[in-house]
This record gives structure tokens, C-alpha cells and sequence, in this order.
């Protein structure tokens, strides 16, 4: 039997001023249960036959929105435990919001991942899953107060549907739709969503495709982005942090926003990866030592580039979101190089170390010199024969690149 709630004036008890308190009331299986909503109204101000303040009543908006929201959020509980088959009394409906330990909604259970990656200094993490939280809000108009249960085969398909709208590809679209999967499996996991209304046996991931194209260019259009003329500097520093990686191994921008003069020795480049921790020591070229040459100039910090700042950037959080939000508008002016250069390529800080990797491939160098540069770790195969290369084998193969 399911329960019914409403919203009372209780005529039983009156205060000292007079008035009665507005209960909660909930009703099932015969029995009845009430909790107070904290608020008390002179009985005069109150529809008996209807249950709601009259048009008289002082404050009646308050009340109204109050006696509400109390509701809602009662028949939001009926209804996730109906969808898992859980049984449940009056009494158990009306547990305070400080005794919950379930969280239901999906709104809520982002932003409980959300503050937990926060706490633990997770900002790649973060990034991802906020990114995950602001489409779902958008694309629910702001309503992700829904329980997991309300999410079917149904709903993704919609959600896909306006992804595409919205001009998203496969590989963005993938993206977004794992990193829901895995809420969802926390959400199992934590017993917010019974396994049972788990939409992701029947809508399959995997269907998007998330291959992509080659993302490298040829040694004559790295040569056409070193030598076009710009006046701007903003656009002299994205070529500036494309050049360095493509010279220096394909390094990554937070690599590159890391480096500080403690990391240059003996003329070489001395880092560890911060995707992989991988020691990296490669020999700077002439035109890369250039590069670090020009920004030394006014440096008020020991960073080699003007990416963070000592006084500004103090906790891990505040340095990753410089470091993210940085390399978006170094990209954006990246693209505005390579229509300068008429270089027809979608060209991005990334498009660096795959450049680096290819001219040096189709230059007859190694596969397993490259990835030692690169700094790869994954391959076990790779791994075995890096420990027998020498920084010059890797540092002769780096005079190809130009």
C-alpha cells in the first residue's frame, strides 16, 4: 500500500500564542505519522476543509512554497522505494536530512563525488566529472534533483540526441556518457540505485567511436608556424609553447608550466612526467634554449615560462585550473597561427607531441628511441629495451627534428 502525505493545521495542540503548528502528516498501513514543519499559524488564516492558508493569511508564500517543497520532498522518497521494491513505514519517511546516508538524487550524488575529489586534490578528476554535472544540468534545465531510477534507456537516448544537437562528436559524447556510467556504479555501490534499474546492460558505451585521426603535422608546416610573422604577443607565446614541446620531446603543457631553472642541467632538460612520474633528460636544442632564453628576461619567479606564479598559484587546485584554463586560450590562439601559416590542420599544444614523434619516425629513428623520449610507460615490451638506450642515442635522433 502506498503512503499518502499531506500537510495539516493541528488542532490538537495550541501554543502559548495562540496559534496551532503546521504537521506533516504521513499515512500508511493504517497508520498515521506527524512531524513538525517548525511554523505555527493562527488558526483564523487557515483553510481546514482544504489544508492550505487562506488568501488572508500573513506570510501565506512562504507557507505555501514551505508545505510544498515538505511534500515533494516526501513523495521523492515513495517513489524510489517503490522503484526498488524496498518496503518502508511511516516512520521511516520521515528520518531528519542529518540521518540520511543515502543520497538519491543525481544532482546530490555529483556533488558529494564532487566535494570528495575536491578534499583529496583529484582536479583532473574533478574537471571531468564537473563537466559530466554542468551538461546533465543543462540539458535538464537545471532540474538534477531526479532519482537514478528515473534514468532509463529511454532518457540516455534523448540525452544522446541533444548531444549531437548541441554538435558534439563521438569522442566528447563518450566521454560524457562514461563518465555517467561510473556515477552510476557508485551510485550501486553506495546503495543510492537499486542494480536492478541500472540502464548501462542496455545502453552500450562502447558504440561511439573514439578513434581519431593522426594528430601530427610535417616537418615543412612546423617550419611554416616557426617563421610566420606576428606582431601579437599573446600569439607569439602559444607559438613559443608549441615550438618548446615539438623541440623537447612533445612535453605537455603541465609539464611545461612546472619547469623551473633547477630543471635544466648541463644543458639538458631534466623533468619527470607528471602523467606517468617517467624521468625525462633530454638535450635542449639550440633553438628551444633560444625560447628559454627570451622569457628569462624580467622573470621574477624561478618558473622558465610566465605560466605560474609563485604568489598567486599556492595550492594544487589553483595551479591545475591556471594550467587548464591557460591552455584553452593557447590553443584557441594556435588556431589563429595555423590560418597565419596557412597550415590546413586543426593545431593544438597536442598536435606538438605527435609531430614530434612522427618526423622522427618517418627520419628512420627508433620506435623504442621515441617513446623513451616521449616517456612512455605503458608498453611492457618498450620498457625492457629502454633501460639499454643511452641520452645519446635520443639526443642524436633529436637533430632530425628541424
Amino acid at each position: 500500500m502506498n503512503a499518502t502525505v499531506n500537510v495539516l493545521c493541528y488542532k490538537s495542540k495550541t501554543l502559548s500564542n495562540g496559534e496551532n503548528p503546521l504537521m506533516l502528516r504521513i499515512c500508511k498501513d493504517g497508520k498515521k505519522k506527524y512531524q513538525s514543519l517548525k511554523i505555527s499559524i493562527n488558526p483564523q488564516f487557515w483553510d481546514f476543509e482544504k489544508d492550505k492558508p487562506k488568501r488572508n493569511c500573513p506570510n501565506r508564500e512562504f507557507i505555501e512554497e514551505l508545505i510544498s517543497s515538505s511534500i515533494e520532498k516526501v513523495r521523492k522518497q515513495i517513489l524510489e522505494l517503490n522503484a526498488e521494491g524496498k518496503d518502508y513505514s511511516a516512520q521511516s519517511l520521515l528520518i531528519s536530512d542529518d540521518q540520511q546516508k543515502v543520497i538519491r538524487t543525481v544532482g546530490d550524488f555529483y556533488k558529494k563525488l564532487l566535494s570528495e575529489m575536491e578534499l583529496s586534490d583529484k582536479y583532473g578528476n574533478w574537471r571531468i566529472y564537473k563537466s559530466s554535472y554542468n551538461s546533465l544540468n543543462k540539458f535538464t534545465n537545471n532540474k538534477l534533483d531526479l532519482l537514478f531510477s528515473e534514468i532509463d534507456v529511454l532518457w540516455l537516448n534523448k540525452y544522446e540526441q541533444w548531444q549531437r544537437k548541441n554538435g558534439n562528436k563521438d569522442t566528447t559524447i563518450s566521454v560524457q556518457f562514461r563518465t555517467l556510467r561510473a556515477v552510476f556504479n557508485k551510485a550501486v555501490e553506495a546503495k543510492s540505485l537499486n542494480k536492478a534499474y541500472y540502464p548501462f546492460d542496455d545502453y552500450k558505451v562502447s558504440k561511439f567511436d573514439i578513434t581519431t585521426q593522426k594528430r601530427a603535422i610535417s616537418k615543412e608546416d612546423i617550419n611554416k608556424i616557426v617563421t610566420v610573422n606576428l606582431d601579437d604577443k599573446k600569439l607569439k607565446f602559444a607559438r613559443d609553447i608549441f615550438v618548446f614541446s615539438y623541440l623537447c620531446g612533445g612535453i605537455s603543457f603541465i609539464d611545461i608550466a612546472k619547469l623551473k631553472e633547477s630543471n635544466i642541467i648541463n644543458g639538458c632538460l631534466v623533468y619527470r612526467r607528471n602523467k606517468t612520474n617517467k624521468p625525462i633528460n633530454l638535450k635542449l636544442l639550440p633553438e628551444a634554449q633560444n625560447i628559454l632564453n627570451h622569457y628569462s628576461q624580467g622573470r621574477t619567479n624561478n618558473y622558465l615560462f610566465p605560466i605560474l606564479e609563485v604568489n598567486n598559484h599556492l595550492t594544487e587546485k589553483q595551479r591545475k585550473m591556471r594550467v587548464h584554463n591557460l591552455l584553452y586560450r593557447v590553443d584557441k590562439r594556435l588556431q589563429t597561427i595555423a590560418g597565419l601559416a596557412e597550415v590546413n590542420t586543426h593545431i593544438t599544444t597536442y598536435v606538438a607531441r605527435h609531430s614530434f614523434a612522427t618526423v622522427l619516425k618517418r627520419s628512420g629513428v627508433s620506435t623504442s628511441i621515441i617513446s623513451e623520449s616521449l616517456g612512455h610507460s605503458s608498453e611492457k615490451v618498450t620498457r625492457i629495451y629502454l633501460d639499454s638506450f643511452e641520452n645519446s642515442q635520443i639526443s642524436e635522433a633529436m637533430m632530425n627534428l628541424l
